[in-house]
C-alpha cells in the first residue's frame, strides 16, 4: 500500500512543523487525528479540509461535525473521503481550518509518495516533529461577558466599591439631577450652626417659690 508523506505546518507559526505519513486508502478524519495527536489538541471540534492551489486559495471542502448549514449543503464529510480520492499532484495541497469557534489554520502539503510500509509501523504515524505547538485556545483573547438582559446590573461590585461607600454616591432623580439626602443635610446644618434650643436632659427644674409670706 502506498503512502502519503504530508507537511503540516501552522499558517501564523511557520516555525511549527509536523510531517506525517498516512496510507493512501485512509481518510480525511484519519489525517485529521494524526495532526492533533501530534499538536496534542482534542480533536472532537468541527473543522474542515479544503482543497486548494499553489495560492492556497480554498476548493472544495471536507468537513468533520458539521453544522447543519454544511449538511444543507452536502458538504463531503471526512470519515467517508479517503486521501487517494482527492490526490491528483504530486504536490497537492490541502488548506485545513481547525475548530472553526476559536481557529488554527494550516498548510497541509503533500511532499513525497512512499511505495512501501515500513513493517511494524502504525499509521498515520509523525515522522517529523519541529517546534512546540501554541496552546490550544491560547490565541483567542478573553472577551467580557455582558450581564443578562433582565438582570439589575450591580454597579457598586462591579467598580469593586463596598456597601460603606455607598453613602458616597448622590441620588439621582428621575430627570437626571442630583438630589441629596435631605437627613444627611439637615445632620450637616445641625452640626454647624448648633441646635436652636439645648436638651431638656441634664437640666433641673427651678425651684418654685411658695405662695405666702416672704422668707
Amino acid at each position: 500500500m502506498a503512502l502519503y508523506r504530508f507537511r503540516v505546518t501552522f499558517e501564523d507559526y511557520d516555525d511549527v512543523i509536523r510531517e506525517i505519513d498516512v496510507k493512501s486508502n485512509q481518510t480525511f478524519e484519519d489525517l485529521h487525528r494524526a495532526i492533533h495527536k501530534s499538536t496534542g489538541y482534542n480533536p472532537e471540534y468541527p473543522s474542515s479540509f479544503y482543497i486548494s492551489n499553489d495560492q492556497w486559495i480554498k476548493g472544495e471542502e471536507i468537513t468533520y461535525l458539521p453544522n447543519q448549514k454544511r449538511v444543507d449543503r452536502g458538504v463531503s464529510l471526512m470519515e467517508k473521503v479517503k486521501l487517494l480520492s482527492f490526490i491528483d499532484d504530486p504536490h497537492q495541497k490541502f488548506y485545513y481550518t481547525f475548530n472553526f469557534d476559536r481557529p488554527f489554520d494550516f498548510h497541509v502539503e503533500l511532499m513525497k509518495i512512499i511505495l512501501d510500509e515500513t513493517p511494524g509501523v502504525v499509521y498515520p504515524s509523525v515522522v517529523k516533529s519541529v517546534g512546540e505547538a501554541p496552546k490550544q485556545f491560547g490565541n483567542v483573547p478573553n472577551v467580557p461577558v455582558s450581564p443578562p438582559e433582565g438582570d439589575d446590573f450591580d454597579f457598586l461590585n462591579e467598580m469593586a466599591f463596598g456597601e460603606e461607600d455607598a453613602e458616597d454616591f448622590t441620588e439621582v432623580n428621575e430627570a437626571g439631577e442630583a438630589v441629596e439626602d435631605e437627613e444627611k443635610v439637615a445632620d450637616e446644618e445641625e452640626d454647624e450652626f448648633g441646635s436652636d434650643f439645648p436638651e431638656d436632659e441634664g437640666f433641673e427644674d427651678e425651684p418654685k417659690l411658695p405662695h405666702g409670706d416672704d422668707y
